[in-house]
């Protein structure tokens, strides 16, 4: 278990919420392992289940990856390892790498609109090297901020096995998107794939610990012993897609379309898929960008890296012509993806950030 340094963390108080965890969810599968080798069939059949997962839930789970689970279970202690560091020594470490960049380390303050959660986190640029799915190098995708002083080795260390770590899981994230545009119908399999390659693409690496649940008196509201607590409120992901891999401490919750919760069992061998927002509108709607959150309740820490893939920021996104069909309506209007992540980007968690930018015809 890792012990958490007294620091920032720990010295806002946050809400506790009351009320009862949700009941399990039962997670859609999809093994890509099949895809790849079981022939026409296998595939068809792989890419039906994704597009149904997307446009029931917008979430489900990979397993058949092909992601070594060695590289797993390094990133994952070498994780740990970091959030296990003095706060000044993450701090020194991480820093943004500029006056207001949303890069580096932090801790309880997600955004800049006042959300608050029990988290600190990494949050790392990731470039174009290694993008392509023909390049098996391990080029270094992942923008640290420099240092003043020669880097460790330790934090070499770390940099390189996540800079793997995102090619590979950038590289089945595509492999992902394939079977979405397949499972759709659509004549191009790289539509939505072909943005998160592309040399501009928008994407980013996060790696966030979740430390065992704050004793009482950190809590507003008197929980004792036995109330939840926000690890990181409920929003969208504003991005094409997400893909999450976490440790074996449960805590991920999501919304279905009932608007009820139901919190999803951690599986340490397999990767959870979000439908993002970016997605959404260039389905039309028929993919659902899934509502998700973290509610802590454990003695157990939990600690979580999810790679989002982006567009580039001049992207313009729009609902594409062959998921509208001759004389539909489009559900959202064309803006580029600079646009959408400025506007989302001054809201809080939980709003509806595609609101303003539907149709009103």
């Amino acid at each position: 278990m890792v012990v958490l340094a007294k620091g920032e963390l720990e010295q806002i108080a946050l809400p506790a919420v009351h009320r009862a965890a949700p009941p399990l969810a039962d997670v859609p599968e999809v093994d890509l392992a099949a895809a790849w080798s079981g022939g026409a069939e296998g595939r068809t059949a792989a890419a039906r289940a994704v597009a149904a997962a997307c446009e029931e839930h917008g979430f489900f789970k990979v397993t058949g990856h092909g992601v070594p689970v060695q590289l797993l279970a390094c990133v994952e202690a070498a994780a740990a390892a970091f959030f296990a560091l003095q706060q000044r020594e993450k701090e020194a470490a991480m820093s943004a790498a500029a006056p207001g960049s949303p890069f580096g380390y932090a801790s309880k303050r997600i955004g800049n609109n006042g959300d608050l959660g029990w988290v600190e986190y990494l949050l790392l640029g990731v470039t174009a090297a290694g993008a392509s799915t023909e390049d098996r190098s391990a080029d270094a995708p992942l923008s640290v901020p420099a240092e003043e002083a020669a880097p460790s080795e330790w934090r070499c260390s770390f940099r390189d096995l996540l800079n793997e770590y995102t090619v590979a899981v950038r590289r089945m994230a595509c492999s992902v998107l394939e079977l979405m545009a397949e499972g759709l119908g659509m004549a191009e399999s790289n539509a939505f794939a072909r943005l998160v390659l592309h040399e501009d693409s928008d994407s980013m690496l996060r790696v966030n610990h979740y430390p065992p649940r704050p004793e009482q008196k950190q809590l507003h509201g008197g929980a004792g012993g036995n109330g939840r607590v926000t690890g990181f409120g409920e929003h969208t992901d504003p991005q094409i897609i997400s893909v999450l891999r976490s440790n074996a401490t449960s805590g991920l919750e999501i919304a279905l379309r009932d608007g009820s919760w139901v919190s999803v069992p951690p599986d340490q061998s397999s990767f959870f898929v979000n439908v993002g927002d970016a997605l959404q509108v260039l389905t039309n709607g028929r993919f659902r960008s899934v509502r998700h959150r973290v509610m802590m309740n454990s003695i157990r820490s939990r600690v979580s890296v999810i790679f989002f893939g982006g567009p580039p920021p001049l992207e313009t996104l729009a609902p594409l012509p062959e998921l509208v069909g001759e004389g539909g309506r489009r559900r959202y209007r064309e803006f580029t993806w600079r646009e959408y992540k400025a506007s989302a980007y001054r809201t809080k968690l939980a709003e509806n950030r595609l609101c303003h930018f539907e149709t009103t015809i």
